[in-house]
C-alpha cells in the first residue's frame, strides 16, 4: 500500500520567502517515510509553482496554477508552511477548501485575522486580553513621535520591516520603510518585559493543548537579523511562577479560539511588571526542526517527526 501522500508548500511570494523554503525542506525530510509520501510544491517568488525537482509546473500557462491543484487533487492532505502574505493570510487555506482536500493548519478566516496584526489586537482586547498601545498609520507624514516606539507593518512576519526608534527624527523614515512591505503600519508603546512564547497544538490523541513555554532572551529588539543570526538564546520551559505560567495559557487558548485558529499556532507575549500583553499571534510558524515550536514540544518529549505526525493526522480527520 502506498503511503499518505503530502503536499508540502513552501516559498511564497513575500519577504519571507527563504524562510518558508527552509521549513519546507525540513518537513519533508522529517516525515515518516514508512507513512507518508511527501510531494513537493514551491511557491516562486513571481508565483510560479515548482514541483518535485524543481521544475516549472505547467509552462505553457502564466501562473501554474492549474498544474499544482492537479497535483493538489492526488494529494491526501496539504502541509501548507508558505509563512506570511498570499500564504499564512488564509490564502493556501481558501485555495486548499476550494480544492477539497484537508490542510494542516487554521482556516481562512483565522489566518486572515491573525495575520493582520490591527485585527488581532482587536480580537484579543474584545476577549480581554491586554496589547500595546499603539495608532494605525497608512502616511509617513502624519505620525507624531510620543517618545520611543516600534514601528511594525501590519501584515508581514520573521519581523521584517520592524524598527525601534529612539529619535523623531528617525520615525517618518521608519514608517516609510514599513510602508513598502505594507500599505498599513502599525506604531506602538515600546513594553520592557520578558518575551515568552506559547504554542498550542491541537493533539488528535489528546485533545488540545499548550508546549513548555519559551523565553526569548536577547539584547534589543528580536528583528529579522537577531531572529537569524543564532544570537538569540531559548530558555525552555521558561522560568515562571504557577500563576503567571496559567495566566500566559488560559490567554493563548483565549486568543487561539477567538481568532479560531486550527492545528497549531505560536502566541508571543511579552510578560512585564504590570502583568502580561500579547504581542502577536502565528498561525504558520517557523517549522525547521530548529524553530521555536518544535523546540518547545521537543522540551515536553514529542519529536520534530512525531509532532508533524500529528498534524497531519489532525488534518485528516
Amino acid at each position: 500500500m502506498r503511503g499518505i501522500r503530502v503536499a508540502v508548500i513552501g516559498g511564497g511570494q513575500n519577504c519571507e520567502h527563504d524562510v518558508s523554503v527552509a521549513s519546507a525542506a525540513s518537513v519533508r525530510k522529517a516525515l515518516d517515510p514508512a507513512k507518508y509520501e511527501a510531494v513537493s510544491l514551491t511557491i516562486g517568488r513571481d508565483g510560479r509553482w515548482h514541483g518535485q525537482s524543481g521544475q516549472v509546473l505547467d509552462t505553457m500557462t502564466s501562473g501554474s496554477l492549474a498544474a499544482a491543484l492537479d497535483v493538489l487533487a492526488s494529494c491526501d492532505v496539504v502541509l501548507p508552511l508558505v509563512h506570511g502574505p498570499l500564504g499564512e493570510d488564509g490564502t493556501l487555506a481558501g485555495l486548499c477548501e476550494l480544492a477539497g482536500v484537508p490542510y494542516v493548519g487554521s482556516p481562512l478566516r483565522a489566518g486572515a485575522l491573525a495575520m493582520d496584526k490591527w485585527a488581532t489586537k482587536l480580537v484579543a482586547e474584545a476577549v480581554g486580553v491586554r496589547t500595546a498601545q499603539g495608532r494605525l498609520v497608512t502616511d509617513a507624514s502624519t505620525v507624531d513621535f510620543t517618545g520611543p516606539v516600534v514601528v511594525k507593518p501590519v501584515a508581514a512576519g520573521s519581523s521584517f520591516g520592524v524598527q525601534l526608534v529612539e529619535r523623531e527624527e528617525d520615525l517618518e523614515p521608519a514608517v516609510r520603510q514599513a510602508l513598502e512591505l505594507d500599505d498599513r503600519v502599525l506604531v506602538e508603546e515600546v513594553l520592557h518585559g520578558r518575551e515568552i512564547d506559547i504554542a498550542v497544538l491541537d493533539d488528535p490523541d489528546e485533545g488540545r493543548r499548550t508546549g513548555p513555554p519559551l523565553e526569548i532572551q536577547v539584547a534589543g529588539l528580536f528583528d529579522t537579523t537577531v531572529k537569524y543570526d543564532g544570537s538569540a538564546q531559548f530558555v525552555i520551559p521558561a522560568p515562571l511562577a504557577d500563576t503567571e505560567l496559567k495566566a500566559l495559557e488560559d490567554s493563548a487558548l483565549k486568543v487561539y479560539e477567538a481568532l479560531g485558529c486550527r492545528g497549531l499556532a505560536r502566541v508571543d507575549f511579552f510578560l512585564t511588571e504590570h502583568g502580561l500583553v500579547l504581542n502577536e499571534v502565528n498561525t504558520m510558524p517557523g517549522m525547521t526542526a530548529e524553530s521555536q515550536v518544535p523546540k518547545m514540544f521537543a522540551a515536553a518529549g514529542l519529536s520534530y517527526a512525531d509532532l508533524l505526525d500529528k498534524l497531519v493526522r489532525g488534518a485528516m480527520r
